[in-house]
């Protein structure tokens, strides 16, 4: 059944990834329209974590991010199949870096490092930063069920020099490719919300104390990898500029848990400074006020 879905979907998504720009962002209006006005998708969801994270705005400036919101969420969706067929000319004008020296900087010193980023403005073109270096690049990324389509992202990945790595063999790999004197930069979208059994670091994010993963934050402090964070800006439709800023140049010089902290700082002011392009479809407070009942778990574990 796998395959049949596979190769159902996958004519029209290669069909569709050929069309231009200026097409397919016609069609994402259309998807709006069905997704937001028709289904409703997730819409109690994003307006949950809408009014959770800005409870001092109104009604009015709440529905504003929120339609702003689906619309971002429609070209992301229509951004996605179009990497199918995207050319290196389309994706190095429409992706650009203000600053991409701090990561050539680290490849010419022969120094691998993490790239920290998330679930913001385009974190799918991310990926582009390898067409400015010459090392293989790796994405740590949670693998598809069905094994056609994560076969297919893997493939369009590794147009770009891009290797997927399953985010359970990231520290094993990591460590084996320093070992054999391999410089990569590695990628982590790292602001997923973890389940409450592995709740054990709460910082504040969005005005509101929550969980967030430190694995990548422990692995620096392993492997001595310095941390970027990434931030995407989006400067007009299908348009987006990416600036490194450096989280920790020594890891493990730093106090635990402060890279984790410098993370979540970062990425709290981002999203205040244009809200609309967070993805609030996500679940980020399903664990609100459970730290309690989350330290209890760690003592009977």
């Amino acid at each position: 059944m796998q395959a049949i879905a596979f190769w159902l979907i996958y004519p029209l998504l290669w069909t569709l990834s050929k069309l231009p720009f200026k097409v397919l962002y016609f069609i994402s209006d259309m998807v709006y329209i069905l997704i937001y006005h028709m289904i409703g998708y997730r819409k109690k969801t994003v307006r949950y974590n809408l009014i959770t994270a800005f409870p001092d705005k109104s009604s009015q400036e709440l529905k504003q991010i929120e339609k702003k919101f689906y619309h971002h969420l429609c070209d992301l969706f229509i951004e996605m199949i179009k990497t199918l067929s995207i050319t290196k000319e389309q994706l190095t004008t429409r992706m650009t870096y203000t600053n991409i020296d701090v990561i050539q900087d680290y490849e010419a010193k022969g120094k691998s490092g993490i790239v920290m980023l998330g679930h913001y403005a385009s974190y799918e073109w991310s990926f582009a930063i390898q067409l400015h270096v010459k090392n293989t690049g790796h994405g740590i990324y949670k693998k598809i069920k069905n094994p056609y389509f994560d076969n297919l992202v893997k493939r369009i990945r590794g147009r770009w020099n891009t290797v997927l790595v399953a985010n359970k063999y990231a520290s094993r790999l990591m460590a084996k490719n320093i070992e054999e004197g391999i410089v990569s930069m590695y990628g982590f979208v790292a602001d997923q919300s973890p389940r409450l059994a592995k709740s054990h670091y709460w910082t504040q994010f969005l005005g509101h104390e929550l969980p967030f993963f430190t694995g990548v934050e422990r692995i620096s402090k392993e492997l001595d990898m310095p941390i970027v964070y990434l931030k995407v800006r989006k400067t007009k439709r299908g348009h987006y500029e990416g600036t490194f800023i450096e989280l920790a140049k020594n890891p493990k010089e730093i106090p635990d848990y402060k890279i984790t902290d410098a993370f979540a700082k970062i990425l709290d002011a981002q999203i205040r400074e244009a809200p609309a392009y967070y993805l609030w479809t996500h679940k980020r407070f399903k664990l609100l006020g459970r730290k309690q009942e989350s330290a209890g778990k760690d003592k009977t574990t």
